[in-house]
Parts: C-alpha cells; structure tokens; sequence
C-alpha cells in the first residue's frame, strides 16, 4: 500500500460509485410518470383515494375510487403492457430484418391485424354468435394473430423473392401490403352499418378506452412470456446481426429461429392490434431510444426497448385523454405527431450514412 509522504499515513484506494444501469433508471422514470398520470384526467383524484380498497365505492365514500380502481387504474397498466409488448415487437422486427427502419406499423404487421379484425366485424359478422359468450373476447385477439402472422410470412417471402438482401425492398414490400390491408379495411368499412363502422374506427385510430382488468392481465402475462422468449433468443440474434451465413456457421438454425421470432412478433402486434387498435411509430421509437443507452447487443436492448415503449405509450394515451377533457383523441393520432417527425429524422440519418445526401 502506498504511504502518504506529508501526513505519513497509507493511502485508501479510491472508490467509484457504481453507475445506476439505465434500465432501472428507465424504469423509476416510468413508474413516476405512471403516478403522476394516473392523477390526470377530466376527475381529479385525491391523494387519500390512493389508500382506499377498491370496493369502497359500493359503501358510498368516493366516487373518484371508482374512477382510480375501474377506469384510469386498468387502462395504464394496459398502456404499459401494450407499450412494451410493441417495443418489443418493434426489437424483434429490426433485429429479424437486419433493418433499422423495420417496424410492426411500417412493415404492414399491425395493419394485417386489422384488415383481419375489420373482416370478422363486417363479412363473418355471424362467427362471433356462434361462438358461447364466454369465448366471444377471444375472437379478435385470436383473428388478429393470424391476419399479423399470415402478412409477416408473405413479408418475409416476398421480400426474399423480390429483392434479397435489399432494405429499400424490404421496405417497399412491406408498404405495398399495408396498402393492401388498408384497402380491405377500407372496403369493410363500406360494408359495415353504423355500429360496425364505429368498431373499425376505434381500430383504425386506435384507443385505450375500453381498458378492464382482464385486458391488462393477459398483456402482462403474453409480455412477461414474449419477454422471457425474446431474451432467450437474444443471443442466437445478435449472431444474427452478423448476416444468415455468419450465423449458421456458428450453428444456429436461422430458419426455426425466424421462425419462432415471427411468430413472437405476431402474437405481441395481434394482442396490442385486437383490443387497442392500431398504434403507430412505438415499436420504431423505443429500440432506438434504448440503443441510445445500451448499445445494440439484444440482451441488453430487449428490456431497455420495452421500458421505453411502455413510456411512450403512456405519454401518448395521458395527452389523448386529457388534452381535450372530456372528450377524447385517440392514441394512435399523438403516436404519429411524435413518430413522424422521428422517423424522418431516423431517415435522414440514414441517407447521411449512406452517402446518399
């Protein structure tokens, strides 16, 4: 140990404080932007509700518990799950195409969704009848993870076929089968009454209104799932990073690993798609927000992704319901005012590397 010459002492090694990882940071910013939102809206809520159970409001003490425990309550949790869950879709899409500018919205996955949504709304109408009403919930999520996987697999198809190894045709392809599905969309809203009409609406701009308990739960337990799958296969994606041939060299099955990773990625933009509509630019936004902080390696990125998302998302839904209280705008219009510009700014840094500008 050295001696100190002047007080004749040793000299203590100095100690650096361990830097907080940027995920739990991440993660106490959301969780304080989710208090302070829940405390937002056209009812204000008093402190004390916060301390109250759930069931107080049948011996008539508070009507805000209510609102708290039954409306605002559910529909963050919702937002924080279906935020995640498209973030992580949005990590999955960018790291299976080897393409920044993939995302389940922009590559036409959450619009296949809707197309399949708006389709058992207005021409199989009658599915749902047929159906006993306790499994009648599970229709559209059920609907939505196959129209969402059956335009992932074309994706992937046609983008081979068309122009391999192409970013630009990748995503064209994946512009031109949005086109598409906005098109049968379109053409199910003509055929659609008013009620039906109404239903394709809320998908097409995409709302957290109807938010329950149920809805939350099955988010969280299919996002702690897809996480849990996603970060098992985060490995065998970074080795993808690499390119299919430097992949396969070191032993992983690229094509069961593209597989399991579209259908991960399905299932997540199916769910968020076939209860809270379509919502735009999120899985886009949180991966490169957290590769900001963490890098590009996919263990690390995966679970920065879905804290971001989850914020965004809570962001987006806190200003839709209460910049015009009471009435509401929905989610999907203040996730594109924050990702349009995003994406273009995204766009032309890309340009700029390239060399193109």
């Amino acid at each position: 140990m050295k001696q100190d010459l002047t007080l004749g002492g040793p000299v203590l090694p100095s100690r650096r404080l361990p830097r907080p990882s940027p995920v739990v940071v991440m993660g106490l910013l959301t969780l304080l932007a989710a208090v302070v939102c829940a405390q937002l809206g056209a009812l204000p809520i008093p402190l004390g509700d916060w301390l109250l159970p759930p069931w107080v409001e049948s011996e008539g003490f508070s009507g805000s518990v209510h609102v708290l425990w039954q409306l605002r309550l559910p529909r963050l949790v919702l937002a924080l799950a279906v935020g995640a869950a498209l973030a992580l879709a949005g990590s999955l899409a960018q790291a299976l195409f080897r393409n920044p500018m993939a995302d389940p919205a922009l590559l036409g996955v959450s619009s296949g969704a809707g197309a399949a949504v708006a389709l058992s709304l207005t021409v199989f109408a009658s599915l749902q009848f047929a159906l006993p009403p306790p499994l009648r919930m599970w229709l559209l999520p059920v609907v939505g993870f196959v129209g969402a996987l059956v335009v992932c697999f074309a994706l992937e198809r046609m983008a081979r076929w068309l122009a391999p190894g192409s970013i630009a045709g990748l995503l064209l392809t994946g512009l031109a089968l949005q086109a598409m599905c906005f098109a049968l969309i379109g053409l199910c809203s003509n055929l659609a009454n008013d009620e039906q009409l109404r239903a394709i609406n809320f998908w097409t701009l995409g709302s957290l209104a109807g938010a329950n308990w149920i809805m939350a739960g099955v988010m969280l337990v299919a996002l702690a799932l897809g996480g849990w799958a996603a970060l098992r296969m985060a490995q065998r994606l970074n080795a993808l990073a690499l390119g299919e041939a430097a992949a396969a060299h070191v032993g992983i099955e690229v094509q069961g690993l593209r597989v399991r990773a579209i259908a991960l990625l399905a299932l997540l933009s199916a769910l968020a798609v076939a209860w809270c509509g379509s919502i735009g630019f999120i899985g886009l936004m949180a991966p490169h927000l957290a590769r900001q902080f963490v890098g590009a390696d996919q263990r690390r990125l995966i679970p920065m992704a879905m804290v971001s998302g989850a914020l965004l998302l809570l962001v987006a839904d806190t200003l839709g319901r209460t910049v015009a209280a009471p009435a509401e705008v929905p989610v999907g219009v203040f996730s594109a005012l924050i990702g349009a510009p995003w994406f273009l700014w995204l766009l032309r840094g890309a340009m700029r590397r390239t060399g193109s500008a």
